[in-house]
Parts: structure tokens; sequence; C-alpha cells
């Protein structure tokens, strides 16, 4: 019973004081003048961080649950007149215990919906030249400020940053700016933690300096930087100094789902429609002066992994340089949106070439690699250069083992003027190819879809061509193509079988001989290209048992021929008569499936048992029945020769 009502008589004595403790901070904050609160404010602010702020709005007081001071329209200037922050409040908490005494002490700063400019001129200083001075002086324990009267903390809430530079033009701006800026009232490190937005993307940021004195007056402090957002991770370990020029050094990372989503998240469209796809990279890094030199790099995109340096150039157009090595490259899906047949295969594709990735940058990328996979081909060790410049890319290839030979040449891709199939630009391309000693069934299977010749040979071809679509390309074709093969074979199509036939019975009719192989000793096949026209200006076949000369044109754009040729059996050395069987005849149709049809007048004259038919068709009165029995024979298939006159 005692024990109780002692702790009754304590608990009374408890709200009592808490009450009368309530009481005197509410006739504190009655009592507190706002003129002293904002000059004691504006003095504490000065003495942490060297900055006189400007507090010209209303002023609030309140020590209850916690004591704080909130300020209305607050700006900092630059010393010039030219405020680089404005905020529409400023709070700050304040220390209960010095308010006994009729002090203020500020605990921590929070900045609601600040507006930060850092603007660059055209030498590169900055706005905030002078105001770092001060605040390298302010946090410098060497000053021997007051470290009592120092607050910690500074959050930014809901805050924008504009980094404006007048020497490149360049404007960016930095929304939904949450930060907690850990000042070093105590240490020496600086440390900055919570998350920014960017072109609508939210960032999740950590940015810690060992010396922030030192970092401000322009000496090493070393730097750790994390991003974080959904569509890249970089982190950064190293140090950053500032005198005489703005440098960082240590190692980046960086990895991602889509190398294309960030880079149209910069506002830089790829190069091509397709790949940049999962990436990470790691490297040793300079950044000096807006450039970014990258050493020992160990970069992977799209499963392919390479080794190498990469330099990057801000000032004016934005220059990528680098020389790569890797032991295995897949390009398959950069050119994967680029099909040049349509679904069906047999004609051309006719969807819109659009370049304009290459006007974002320029580019100089060298390239090696024991194999190369593009598409269908496969390539072994391959040495390239990529040369970007004004959005002319040239492609040179110093040397690619390919199709079981050597390749070499170079390829320039432009964006054409010309208007393409549905009004929007197009492409310009021209290329000077030589292929050495490849496989020429595969070689021109994976180059043109043709598998008509087999065997090894070389293949010289220049061309230029400029339109809308892969088909608009094939249709302004110019240029020219000579092709030597030795020991090789001509494929679905036997021409000796052919002709032995056709020698011992004229009439008996051509058959189907487009599964069979022609060999050849040599092949000879020289081209001229004008407009997609394809004019054949030489062709030799020599064997020991056949000859074949050809001429005629191929249209590119429809992909089939229109040849005439004479075709000849050789006699053998030990023949009696020294006469062979020639058959002129022509080849029609498409590239995949041609057809060769002899000259029926030919085989006519040719054949002893036509020679009576001959006659009659001489005979005026007897030609139209014969022409009729002929035509019911063979459905009209056969051309009878003229009438004498």
């Amino acid at each position: 019973m005692i024990a109780a009502t002692a702790f009754k008589r304590l608990g009374i004595v408890i709200s009592a004081v808490l009450f009368g403790g309530l009481a005197v901070i509410g006739i504190m904050a009655m009592m507190i003048p706002s003129e002293r609160v904002r000059t004691a404010v504006q003095s504490e602010i000065a003495a942490v961080t060297g900055l006189e702020p400007g507090l010209y709005g209303d002023v609030s007081v309140s020590l209850f649950p916690t004591g704080s001071i909130s300020f209305g329209h607050v700006s900092l200037d630059d010393g010039n007149g030219q405020a680089v922050i404005t905020a529409e409040r400023l709070s700050a908490r304040l220390r209960l215990l010095p308010l006994f005494f009729g002090q203020f002490r500020i605990s921590d700063v929070r900045l609601e919906r600040p507006y930060i400019a850092v603007d660059f001129d055209e030498s590169g200083r900055s706005n905030w030249h002078g105001l770092t001075q001060r605040l390298a002086s302010a946090v410098d324990p060497g000053t021997g400020r007051d470290t009592e009267a120092t607050f910690s903390e500074i959050r930014i809430a809901e805050g924008t940053i504009v980094v404006r530079d007048r020497a490149s033009g360049l404007t960016e701006t930095l929304t939904d700016v949450d930060l907690a800026l850990a000042w070093p009232s105590i240490s020496r490190s600086f440390a900055a933690t919570g998350s920014v937005s960017w072109n609508g993307k939210p960032i999740d940021t950590v940015i810690s300096l060992g010396d922030f004195g030192a970092a401000l007056a322009g000496e090493r402090s070393s730097l750790k930087l994390r991003l974080n957002s959904a569509l890249i991770k970089i982190g950064f370990d190293g140090a950053l100094s500032s005198r005489p020029t703005l440098r960082m050094e240590g190692v980046l990372a960086a990895d991602g789902d889509s190398l294309g989503n960030v880079l149209r998240w910069t506002g830089t469209r790829p190069i091509t429609g397709g790949g940049f796809g999962p990436f990470t990279l790691k490297a040793k890094t300079t950044i000096a002066s807006g450039d970014i030199a990258l050493s020992g790099v160990n970069v992977e995109l799209d499963g392919n992994a390479a080794e190498g340096a990469i330099a990057f150039a801000s000032a004016g157009r934005r220059t990528l340089q680098g020389t790569l090595a890797a032991e295995a490259v897949d390009l398959t899906p950069y050119i994967g949106t680029m099909r040049l047949l349509a679904a069906n295969e047999r004609s051309w594709n006719n969807g819109q070439i659009s370049l304009d990735g290459l006007k974002e940058f320029d580019l100089d990328l060298r390239l090696s690699s024991q194999s190369v996979t593009l598409a269908r081909a496969k390539l072994g060790r391959t040495a390239i250069a990529a040369n970007l410049r004004g959005g002319r890319m040239t492609i040179t290839i110093g040397e690619a083992q390919a199709f079981g030979g050597i390749v070499k040449g170079a390829i320039l891709l432009a964006g054409s003027p010309d208007a393409g199939d549905n009004g929007e630009a197009g492409a310009q391309m021209k290329s000077q190819l030589h292929f050495a000693d490849v496989d020429l069934l595969t070689c021109l299977s994976e180059l043109f879809n043709f598998r008509r010749i087999e065997g090894r040979g070389d293949l010289t071809v220049a061309l230029e061509a400029a339109g809308g679509s892969i088909m608009g390309l094939a249709g302004s074709l110019d240029g020219d193509a000579r092709l030597v093969s030795r020991n090789g074979a001509l494929v679905g199509l036997n021409v000796e079988q052919l002709l032995r036939r056709l020698e011992r019975r004229p009439l008996s009719g051509a058959g189907d001989f487009r599964s069979g192989r022609t060999p050849f000793e040599k092949l000879t096949v020289d081209v001229k290209i004008t407009h997609g026209t394809a004019t054949i200006e030489d062709v030799q076949l020599t064997s020991p048992k056949v000859r074949l000369d050809l001429a005629g044109t191929a249209s590119i754009p429809a992909r089939d021929f229109d040849l005439k040729g004479v075709a000849a059996l050789v006699p053998a050395a030990d023949a009696k008569e020294p006469g062979s069987f020639e058959l002129p005849f022509v080849v029609h149709g498409p590239w995949d499936d041609p057809i060769m049809l002899p000259d029926t007048q030919a085989l006519i004259q040719r054949s002893p048992a036509a020679s009576p038919l001959l006659d009659a068709v001489r005979n005026r009165s007897t030609r139209e029945s014969v022409r009729s029995a002929i035509e019911r024979l063979t459905g009209g298939g056969l051309t009878l020769p003229a009438p004498p006159p």
C-alpha cells in the first residue's frame, strides 16, 4: 500500500515536470523574436558552409515535438548578385538544450524544392568557383572554427539541378533530386546519398569523397561513385582533383540489360537496329577535360567478349576510338534487321533502310578476332577497321580468312539524299572487294544466294548503289565483277550429256538435265553492271570435253537470266573427223532454277529424219499441213524454218 502510494506520487511529479517543460517550451516559442532567429540561423549556416544565405520569406518556429525553424523564399548567390540556389523553403532542426540558454544550434538543414544552377563559361570556369573557395575555407580544420556551432547534414527534397556548358551548348537537367548530404562537421569526408531523375528515369546515387576540403581546394581526394537505374549500373572507385583541370582516375565498372536502351536514354540512336543488348564493362579510367580514356578494357556485348583500349572525346563532335581483340565475334545481331531477301527467299527485301544512326557521332574502331560469324557466313582470323565521319562509314577489311580463302577490301555506307520508296531517305553503298582462292559455291551462296558454281577461284567486285531499300539498291546497282575459277563444275546442268544425246538424236527432246554437273578446267566471267542490269561481256568455259561461250544479261532486281550461248563438244585428239558438235542455246528463268533451251531450228536442220519435213516446208502447197501436224505432236514447241522467198 505504501509502495503504491509512492509510485502514484512519483507519477504526479513526473507529469508536472513534463507539463511544466511543455509550458516553458511554448512560452519560449512565443518569446523568440523573428529577426533574432533569422540572424542566428544565417550566422550558423555561414559558419558551417562559408556561404551567406538570403532568408527573405516568412519565419515560423516550432518547439514541439522537436525544435524547428522554417523560412520561406531562400536564395544563395555567387557573390556577384546572381543566385545559384533558390528554394521555396528552408527548414532547420534545433537542438533543444542550447535553447534553454538562449542559443540557437542547428542539427540539420532541409531545402525544399530548391533550384540549383551550375553554369560553365567558354573557358570552363564555373559560377560556383568563388563559392567553392569559401566552402573549402569553411570546412578546413585549420580555420579554427567553433566545432560546437556546426550541423552534420543537409537534405535536398524535390530539387532541380540544371547544368549548362556554354562552350558545347549543352544543357542537362536533373529533376526529383532527393539527397542527404553528410556534411564534414567532424571528419573530413563527405557523402551524398539519395536519388535523382534524368531523362525521365530515376537513379539511385551514392557519392563519397575521402577529403572534402582537399576536393574543394582542387587537391586530390579519394572518390567512390555508385549510380543504379533500371537501365544501367555504374560504379567508380578512384580519385578526384580539379587543379589545373577536373580529372578523375580509377576503376570503372558498368553493366545493363540493353546497351541500345541506354543509348536511346542518353539521346543517341544505335548505329544499327539490331543487337546492342546485354553488356558489361570494366576498365581503368581517366576522365579529363571532357575526354574519357579506358585502358585494360574488358567488355562484353551480346555475348561477344573483347579486350583492349577505348577513348571517348566529347569536345566538339563526339568521337569514339578504340582497339579491341577477341577470340570470337558474332555480328549477326547487328545485321539481323537488314534481311537481303524477302520472306519467300525469291525477291529482294523491300523494307525501308534507315542509316540515321550514323549521324550521331564519329567512330574509329579497330577489331581483330580469331573467328567471326556473320549470319550464315563463318570467317576465320579477321582484322577490320570501322571509320565513321560525318555520317559516312567505311569498313576496311585488312584481311579475313573467309570461304576457305582470303578476303580484302572496303565497304562504304552512308545516308542517301534520295528519297526511298515511302518518301524517306535511304542509303548509298560503295564496295571494292577481292576474294582470293575462295570456295565459290559457299561464297556465292552466302553473298548472292547463287548456288551454280563449284570449285575454287578469285572474285573481284566493284559496286555502288543508292536506294531506300535492298530492292532499291539492287535496281540502281552499277559496277563490274570478274570471276576466274579453276577445276570446278557448273551445278544443276550436264552440258556434255545434253550435247551427246542431241548429237545422236537431234529431235529426241532435251529432257531434264538440271540435276547434273558440268566439270571445267577454267571458267572466266566478266560482268558489267548498269542500273541493276548485269551484262555478260565475256564467259569462257573450257574442259577436255565441252566448250561453252555465253553472252546476254541478268536482271539483278528480278533475279533472272536472259542469256544466249553456244555449247560444243570438243573432239577427242584421236578422232577421225576434226569437226565438233555445236548447239546454240538460251538460258531463261530465275537464278536459283534457270531453264536451258536448245535452238530447235538448229536441231531440225541437223536431223536426217527432218529432211523430208524441211522439203515439205519449202513447198508452199504442203507447208501449212506439215506445220499443223508438227504443232499437234509437239504442242507448238518447235519453230519451223522460214520458207525460201
